[in-house]
């Protein structure tokens, strides 16, 4: 009897299934046999990275993936429209988190969409317009907050610290990201290197989370971190905003190049000690 050669082929679901049929004891046996499907060519890097994705977010807490509370891009309450309005134009962020002069009193969310009625209408409140602020623990796992997020259609919410003082802010996209990933390029970091690299004499690649305490002993600085815990705090208060690539600052000794950085936060900066005459102040005339 000959074979139906024109039997349908089992489709890429069904192979990988196949390849599964020896059911995983544990999460590691589980990757294992994920890795074994792509060598053989039953599924692609990115299906693969994007599984990966899914079973590390279930793992990993919001403390992890926020956005610190240095870097967060707010709008005061008491401020003017036509003071923050171009704040919001500059850094092009859907939704900001509003404040009554402490970063630690957040009292709504503001859609950039809404201030469209502050030109419609002549007599509209920015109080008004708030949205209810969400507010989560660091502790909150990442799998929980995504399907919290998706049965409320939020996309933001506010981390608070174990003293219930503000932590950071998360959104939607930074827990997507853990699963399909970021745009990479040549200024990425891998994760199992160190914080701060050095490129040449005097000259290092640092990672924005690092310590300043770290960065005081690899670099021989003397920054305070009373205030920041991280470079990407202490850079992002010189600057006075939340800098872009290729933006440059200097002070107490050093330069700090901006290589990496999104709408929403810094990544990756460059240091470079500066020489000792470069740094002397100008004398007073």
């Amino acid at each position: 009897m000959e074979s139906d050669s024109s039997s349908p082929k089992p489709s890429l679901l069904e192979r990988i299934s196949h390849w599964l049929m020896r059911e995983p004891e544990d999460r590691e046996q589980l990757i294992e046999l994920l890795h074994g499907a792509y060598e053989n060519s039953l599924m692609d890097a990115d299906a693969l990275a994007m599984i990966e994705g899914v079973l590390q977010v279930s793992e990993m807490r919001v403390g992890e993936i926020m956005i610190p509370r240095a870097q967060m891009d707010v709008i005061d309450i008491n401020d003017a429209p036509e003071v923050f309005i171009p704040h919001v134009i500059e850094t092009a962020h859907s939704r900001f988190p509003v404040i009554d002069k402490d970063r630690d009193d957040v009292i709504g969310i503001l859609l950039a969409k809404d201030l469209l009625r502050h030109y419609a209408e002549s007599d509209s409140d920015i109080r008004g317009m708030l949205r209810p602020a969400v507010f989560i623990p660091e502790s909150k796992r990442l799998n929980v907050l995504l399907k919290e997020f998706r049965s409320n259609r939020n996309h933001i919410a506010i981390v608070v610290d174990e003293y219930g003082g503000v932590a950071g802010i998360v959104t939607i996209e930074d827990v997507l990201e853990q699963i399909v990933g970021d745009i990479e390029d040549e200024y990425d970091f891998d994760e199992t290197e160190d914080n701060i690299i050095r490129e040449n004499e005097g000259v290092y690649r640092v990672k924005a989370g690092t310590e300043i305490d770290d960065f005081n002993q690899t670099l021989g600085a003397h920054f305070s971190d009373e205030e920041f815990d991280t470079v990407g705090g202490l850079v992002v208060s010189r600057f006075g905003h939340l800098p872009k690539r290729g933006e440059s600052v200097q002070f107490d000794g050093f330069l700090f190049s901006i290589l990496r950085a999104d709408s929403r936060r810094m990544h990756a900066v460059r240091v470079t000690r500066l020489p000792q005459e470069e740094n002397a102040q100008l004398p007073l005339v």
